[in-house]
Protein backbone atom coordinates (compact mmCIF):
# COMPACT_ATOMS: atom_id res chain seq x y z
CA UNK A 1 0.00 0.00 0.00
CA UNK A 2 3.05 2.26 0.88
CA UNK A 3 4.47 1.69 -2.47
CA UNK A 4 1.51 2.50 -4.39
CA UNK A 5 0.66 5.94 -2.73
CA UNK A 6 4.46 6.92 -3.24
CA UNK A 7 4.09 5.74 -7.04
CA UNK A 8 0.73 8.24 -6.76
CA UNK A 9 2.60 10.64 -5.31
CA UNK A 10 5.57 10.69 -8.03
CA UNK A 11 2.66 10.72 -10.76
CA UNK A 12 1.01 13.94 -9.40
CA UNK A 13 4.36 15.71 -8.85
CA UNK A 14 5.30 14.90 -12.12
CA UNK A 15 2.05 16.06 -13.88
CA UNK A 16 2.05 19.43 -11.75
CA UNK A 17 5.64 19.78 -12.81
CA UNK A 18 4.51 19.33 -16.51
CA UNK A 19 1.42 20.97 -16.69
CA UNK A 20 3.37 24.20 -15.10
CA UNK A 21 5.91 24.59 -17.34
CA UNK A 22 7.25 28.00 -18.60
CA UNK A 23 8.86 29.08 -21.76
CA UNK A 24 13.00 28.41 -21.03
CA UNK A 25 15.17 31.84 -22.86
CA UNK A 26 18.39 30.25 -24.39
CA UNK A 27 21.61 31.63 -22.66
CA UNK A 28 22.53 32.86 -25.99
CA UNK A 29 19.77 34.41 -27.52
CA UNK A 30 19.99 37.25 -28.83
CA UNK A 31 18.28 40.95 -27.49
CA UNK A 32 17.49 41.95 -31.24
CA UNK A 33 16.66 39.80 -34.42
CA UNK A 34 15.81 41.12 -38.25
CA UNK A 35 13.72 38.52 -39.81
CA UNK A 36 15.21 37.36 -43.31
CA UNK A 37 13.46 35.88 -46.19
CA UNK A 38 13.69 32.05 -45.99
CA UNK A 39 12.99 32.55 -41.75
CA UNK A 40 10.12 30.17 -39.94
CA UNK A 41 8.63 30.65 -37.16
CA UNK A 42 9.98 27.29 -35.92
CA UNK A 43 13.86 28.85 -36.84
CA UNK A 44 12.70 32.31 -34.87
CA UNK A 45 11.62 30.65 -31.81
CA UNK A 46 14.60 28.08 -31.66
CA UNK A 47 16.75 31.55 -31.53
CA UNK A 48 15.05 32.66 -28.10
CA UNK A 49 13.42 29.54 -26.58
CA UNK A 50 15.42 25.88 -25.39
CA UNK A 51 11.42 25.07 -26.02
CA UNK A 52 10.31 26.73 -29.12
CA UNK A 53 6.89 24.84 -28.70
CA UNK A 54 5.95 27.80 -26.43
CA UNK A 55 6.53 30.48 -28.68
CA UNK A 56 2.48 31.69 -28.67
CA UNK A 57 3.36 32.52 -25.03
CA UNK A 58 6.17 35.19 -25.73
CA UNK A 59 3.89 37.06 -28.19
CA UNK A 60 0.44 37.07 -25.73
CA UNK A 61 0.32 40.33 -24.49
CA UNK A 62 1.03 42.12 -27.87
CA UNK A 63 -1.87 43.23 -29.70
CA UNK A 64 -0.04 44.43 -32.79
CA UNK A 65 1.22 40.60 -33.20
CA UNK A 66 -1.92 38.69 -31.83
CA UNK A 67 -1.59 36.47 -34.55
CA UNK A 68 2.55 35.46 -34.70
CA UNK A 69 2.23 34.21 -38.29
CA UNK A 70 2.16 37.92 -39.48
CA UNK A 71 5.89 38.25 -39.03
CA UNK A 72 7.32 39.45 -42.19
CA UNK A 73 10.84 39.61 -43.85
CA UNK A 74 12.89 42.96 -42.49
CA UNK A 75 10.45 43.03 -39.20
CA UNK A 76 12.81 43.96 -36.20
CA UNK A 77 12.27 41.64 -33.08
CA UNK A 78 13.22 42.78 -29.40
CA UNK A 79 13.07 40.87 -26.18
CA UNK A 80 11.30 42.76 -24.01
CA UNK A 81 10.35 42.23 -19.86
CA UNK A 82 6.86 42.92 -18.78
CA UNK A 83 5.96 41.71 -15.32
CA UNK A 84 9.00 40.19 -15.39
CA UNK A 85 8.22 37.84 -18.11
CA UNK A 86 9.99 37.58 -21.27
CA UNK A 87 7.98 38.71 -24.09
CA UNK A 88 9.36 39.33 -27.72
CA UNK A 89 7.94 42.47 -30.05
CA UNK A 90 8.03 43.86 -33.37
CA UNK A 91 10.21 47.49 -32.87
CA UNK A 92 10.59 50.27 -35.33
CA UNK A 93 13.69 51.66 -37.19
CA UNK A 94 14.10 53.73 -33.57
CA UNK A 95 13.99 50.73 -31.69
CA UNK A 96 11.22 52.51 -30.22
CA UNK A 97 8.18 49.63 -29.18
CA UNK A 98 5.26 50.07 -31.13
CA UNK A 99 2.10 48.78 -30.31
CA UNK A 100 -0.44 50.11 -32.83
CA UNK A 101 -0.64 49.70 -36.82
CA UNK A 102 1.89 51.18 -39.57
CA UNK A 103 2.58 51.31 -42.93
CA UNK A 104 4.67 48.39 -44.35
CA UNK A 105 5.97 48.44 -47.46
CA UNK A 106 6.43 44.88 -48.30
CA UNK A 107 3.42 42.88 -49.91
CA UNK A 108 1.20 41.10 -47.12
CA UNK A 109 0.75 38.33 -48.49
CA UNK A 110 3.90 36.84 -48.03
CA UNK A 111 4.25 36.44 -44.02
CA UNK A 112 7.30 33.68 -43.06
CA UNK A 113 5.63 30.39 -42.53
CA UNK A 114 5.78 28.37 -39.22
CA UNK A 115 7.81 25.57 -40.68
CA UNK A 116 9.08 24.90 -44.48
CA UNK A 117 5.84 23.55 -46.07
CA UNK A 118 7.27 22.16 -49.48
CA UNK A 119 8.17 19.69 -46.94
CA UNK A 120 4.62 18.65 -46.34
CA UNK A 121 2.96 19.85 -49.47
CA UNK A 122 2.13 16.59 -51.05
CA UNK A 123 0.16 15.87 -47.53
CA UNK A 124 -1.52 19.09 -47.42
CA UNK A 125 -2.71 18.92 -50.97
CA UNK A 126 -4.00 15.58 -51.54
CA UNK A 127 -2.57 12.61 -50.14
CA UNK A 128 -5.35 10.93 -47.16
CA UNK A 129 -5.80 8.24 -44.75
CA UNK A 130 -9.38 6.55 -45.53
CA UNK A 131 -10.94 3.25 -44.92
CA UNK A 132 -10.43 0.37 -47.42
CA UNK A 133 -14.46 0.16 -47.79
CA UNK A 134 -14.24 4.03 -48.74
CA UNK A 135 -11.34 3.36 -51.50
CA UNK A 136 -12.45 -0.18 -52.66
CA UNK A 137 -16.13 1.52 -53.44
CA UNK A 138 -14.78 4.76 -55.48
CA UNK A 139 -14.60 4.25 -59.52
CA UNK A 140 -11.29 2.86 -60.65
CA UNK A 141 -9.63 3.72 -63.90
CA UNK A 142 -9.88 1.38 -66.85
CA UNK A 143 -7.70 2.59 -69.65
CA UNK A 144 -6.72 6.03 -70.98
CA UNK A 145 -7.58 6.84 -74.59
CA UNK A 146 -6.23 5.32 -77.69
CA UNK A 147 -5.48 2.04 -75.07
CA UNK A 148 -2.95 3.51 -73.19
CA UNK A 149 -2.27 1.64 -69.80
CA UNK A 150 -0.21 4.59 -68.25
CA UNK A 151 -1.28 8.22 -68.96
CA UNK A 152 -0.54 11.89 -67.40
CA UNK A 153 -1.17 15.66 -67.15
CA UNK A 154 -3.46 16.30 -70.72
CA UNK A 155 -4.36 12.69 -71.55
CA UNK A 156 -7.78 11.53 -71.50
CA UNK A 157 -9.02 8.36 -69.43
CA UNK A 158 -11.76 6.38 -68.77
CA UNK A 159 -13.05 5.48 -65.36
CA UNK A 160 -16.14 3.01 -64.18
CA UNK A 161 -18.46 3.90 -61.34
CA UNK A 162 -20.46 6.64 -59.65
CA UNK A 163 -19.30 10.22 -60.31
CA UNK A 164 -17.98 11.48 -57.01
CA UNK A 165 -17.60 15.31 -58.79
CA UNK A 166 -17.00 17.27 -61.32
CA UNK A 167 -13.29 17.72 -60.00
CA UNK A 168 -11.77 14.81 -58.80
CA UNK A 169 -8.51 13.24 -57.46
CA UNK A 170 -6.97 10.30 -58.58
CA UNK A 171 -5.39 7.93 -55.93
CA UNK A 172 -3.19 4.62 -55.45
CA UNK A 173 -3.72 2.19 -52.30
CA UNK A 174 -0.80 2.69 -50.38
CA UNK A 175 0.28 1.57 -46.97
CA UNK A 176 -2.19 0.13 -44.36
CA UNK A 177 -0.86 1.22 -40.48
CA UNK A 178 -1.39 -1.03 -37.54
CA UNK A 179 -0.66 -0.02 -34.27
CA UNK A 180 2.32 -2.14 -33.47
CA UNK A 181 1.67 -2.77 -29.94
CA UNK A 182 -2.57 -3.51 -30.22
CA UNK A 183 -2.42 -4.47 -34.24
CA UNK A 184 -5.42 -2.15 -33.99
CA UNK A 185 -6.42 -1.01 -37.84
CA UNK A 186 -5.31 2.61 -37.37
CA UNK A 187 -6.44 3.28 -41.57
CA UNK A 188 -5.06 3.35 -45.38
CA UNK A 189 -3.20 5.68 -46.91
CA UNK A 190 -4.51 6.56 -50.27
CA UNK A 191 -1.26 8.77 -52.01
CA UNK A 192 -2.28 11.53 -54.25
CA UNK A 193 -1.25 10.18 -57.86
CA UNK A 194 -2.78 12.92 -60.21
CA UNK A 195 -6.20 15.50 -60.29
CA UNK A 196 -8.97 15.53 -63.32
CA UNK A 197 -12.32 16.86 -64.62
CA UNK A 198 -14.82 14.85 -65.32
CA UNK A 199 -16.37 16.27 -68.64
CA UNK A 200 -18.79 12.95 -69.63
CA UNK A 201 -20.87 10.53 -68.46
CA UNK A 202 -22.22 7.50 -70.33
CA UNK A 203 -23.54 4.83 -67.87
CA UNK A 204 -21.21 4.20 -65.49
CA UNK A 205 -18.21 4.68 -67.40
CA UNK A 206 -17.02 8.60 -67.13
CA UNK A 207 -14.47 10.43 -69.52
CA UNK A 208 -12.08 12.55 -67.69
CA UNK A 209 -9.38 14.89 -68.52
CA UNK A 210 -6.61 14.44 -66.50
CA UNK A 211 -5.41 18.54 -65.30
CA UNK A 212 -2.47 17.64 -63.37
CA UNK A 213 -0.17 14.60 -62.21
CA UNK A 214 3.00 13.63 -59.91
CA UNK A 215 3.03 10.16 -60.91
CA UNK A 216 1.35 8.16 -64.00
CA UNK A 217 -1.74 7.18 -63.89
CA UNK A 218 -2.45 3.22 -64.37
CA UNK A 219 -5.24 0.76 -64.58
CA UNK A 220 -7.14 0.55 -61.17
CA UNK A 221 -5.97 3.89 -60.04
CA UNK A 222 -9.23 5.29 -57.39
CA UNK A 223 -11.14 8.40 -57.79
CA UNK A 224 -12.15 10.20 -55.01
CA UNK A 225 -13.53 13.30 -54.28
CA UNK A 226 -10.86 16.61 -54.68
CA UNK A 227 -10.75 18.22 -51.56
CA UNK A 228 -8.20 20.96 -52.79
CA UNK A 229 -6.89 21.86 -49.79
CA UNK A 230 -5.15 25.07 -49.57
CA UNK A 231 -1.00 25.38 -47.87
CA UNK A 232 -1.39 27.50 -44.75
CA UNK A 233 0.92 28.90 -42.44
CA UNK A 234 -1.49 28.51 -39.86
CA UNK A 235 0.54 26.12 -37.72
CA UNK A 236 1.30 27.55 -33.77
CA UNK A 237 4.05 25.16 -32.23
CA UNK A 238 2.46 23.62 -29.23
CA UNK A 239 2.61 21.55 -26.41
CA UNK A 240 -0.46 18.86 -26.44
CA UNK A 241 -2.69 19.40 -23.58
CA UNK A 242 -2.93 15.77 -21.92
CA UNK A 243 -0.05 13.52 -21.30
CA UNK A 244 0.88 11.38 -25.10
CA UNK A 245 3.08 8.72 -26.14
CA UNK A 246 2.97 6.15 -28.99
CA UNK A 247 5.48 5.79 -31.76
CA UNK A 248 6.51 6.43 -35.10
CA UNK A 249 4.84 3.76 -37.50
CA UNK A 250 6.14 4.91 -40.71
CA UNK A 251 8.61 7.70 -42.88
CA UNK A 252 7.83 8.75 -45.93
CA UNK A 253 10.02 6.96 -48.66
CA UNK A 254 9.82 3.66 -47.17
CA UNK A 255 12.87 3.60 -45.45
CA UNK A 256 13.59 2.66 -41.82
CA UNK A 257 15.94 5.34 -40.89
CA UNK A 258 14.45 9.31 -40.47
CA UNK A 259 15.74 12.54 -40.45
CA UNK A 260 14.98 16.60 -40.52
CA UNK A 261 12.37 17.33 -42.24
CA UNK A 262 11.31 13.70 -42.97
CA UNK A 263 7.25 13.31 -42.78
CA UNK A 264 6.29 10.50 -40.24
CA UNK A 265 3.30 8.73 -38.95
CA UNK A 266 2.74 8.05 -35.44
CA UNK A 267 0.00 6.03 -34.10
CA UNK A 268 -1.65 8.76 -31.86
CA UNK A 269 -4.41 11.09 -33.34
CA UNK A 270 -7.66 12.83 -32.53
CA UNK A 271 -9.22 10.60 -30.54
CA UNK A 272 -6.39 10.85 -28.04
CA UNK A 273 -6.34 14.60 -28.57
CA UNK A 274 -3.61 15.72 -30.92
CA UNK A 275 -4.04 18.87 -32.89
CA UNK A 276 -2.40 20.34 -35.94
CA UNK A 277 0.84 22.02 -34.36
CA UNK A 278 1.57 19.68 -31.58
CA UNK A 279 5.20 19.21 -31.09
CA UNK A 280 6.42 16.02 -29.54
CA UNK A 281 9.87 14.74 -28.31
CA UNK A 282 10.97 11.79 -30.15
CA UNK A 283 13.04 9.25 -28.01
CA UNK A 284 15.54 7.28 -29.22
CA UNK A 285 14.91 3.36 -28.11
CA UNK A 286 17.63 1.95 -26.00
CA UNK A 287 20.01 -0.73 -27.49
CA UNK A 288 19.66 -4.09 -26.38
CA UNK A 289 22.62 -5.40 -24.55
CA UNK A 290 23.54 -8.95 -22.24
CA UNK A 291 23.59 -8.94 -19.16
CA UNK A 292 27.39 -10.25 -18.63
CA UNK A 293 26.78 -11.71 -14.99
CA UNK A 294 23.02 -13.03 -15.74
CA UNK A 295 23.04 -13.64 -18.92
CA UNK A 296 20.00 -11.36 -19.23
CA UNK A 297 19.06 -9.39 -22.61
CA UNK A 298 18.74 -5.86 -21.48
CA UNK A 299 17.12 -2.82 -23.00
CA UNK A 300 18.69 0.27 -22.63
CA UNK A 301 16.81 3.45 -21.34
CA UNK A 302 15.62 5.75 -24.55
CA UNK A 303 17.30 8.87 -25.02
CA UNK A 304 15.49 11.99 -26.66
CA UNK A 305 16.92 12.91 -29.52
CA UNK A 306 14.44 15.14 -31.66
CA UNK A 307 11.60 16.87 -31.71
CA UNK A 308 8.42 16.64 -34.42
CA UNK A 309 5.34 18.57 -34.75
CA UNK A 310 1.85 17.11 -36.19
CA UNK A 311 0.25 18.97 -39.28
CA UNK A 312 -2.52 16.37 -40.26
CA UNK A 313 -4.22 14.44 -37.87
CA UNK A 314 -6.95 11.44 -38.10
CA UNK A 315 -8.81 9.96 -35.79
CA UNK A 316 -6.62 7.05 -35.01
CA UNK A 317 -3.10 8.61 -36.32
CA UNK A 318 -1.20 11.65 -37.67
CA UNK A 319 1.36 12.63 -39.80
CA UNK A 320 4.08 15.32 -38.44
CA UNK A 321 7.45 16.58 -39.37
CA UNK A 322 10.74 16.22 -37.71
CA UNK A 323 12.00 19.55 -36.80
CA UNK A 324 15.40 18.97 -34.83
CA UNK A 325 17.25 15.71 -35.13
CA UNK A 326 20.28 15.05 -33.07
CA UNK A 327 21.51 11.76 -34.45
CA UNK A 328 19.64 9.06 -36.83
CA UNK A 329 15.84 8.27 -35.62
CA UNK A 330 14.36 5.48 -36.85
CA UNK A 331 10.66 3.32 -37.20
CA UNK A 332 9.69 1.96 -33.92
CA UNK A 333 11.16 5.12 -31.88
CA UNK A 334 8.89 6.51 -29.09
CA UNK A 335 7.24 9.90 -29.20
CA UNK A 336 5.64 11.78 -25.95
CA UNK A 337 5.09 15.47 -24.60
CA UNK A 338 8.08 17.50 -25.01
Amino acid sequence: MRKLLYALAASMLLLTSWAHAQPELRSDHPERYTVVKGDTLWDISARFLNNPWYWPEIWHVNPQVQNPHLIYPGDRLALVYIDGKPRVTKVSSSDVVKLSPQIRSEAIDTPIPAIPLDAISSFLSETRIVSPEELNGAPYVLEGEDGRIITGAGDRVYARGEKPADRVGIFRRSKEFRDPDSGEFLGLEARSIAKGEVNAENGDVLTLNLTSSSEEVRIGDRLLVSEDRRLTTNFVPSSPEDAIEGVMISVEGGVNQIGQYDVVAINRGERDGLEPGNVMAVLKSGNLVRDPVTNETIELPSERAGLLMVFQTYEKMSYGLILRASRVLSVGDKVTNP
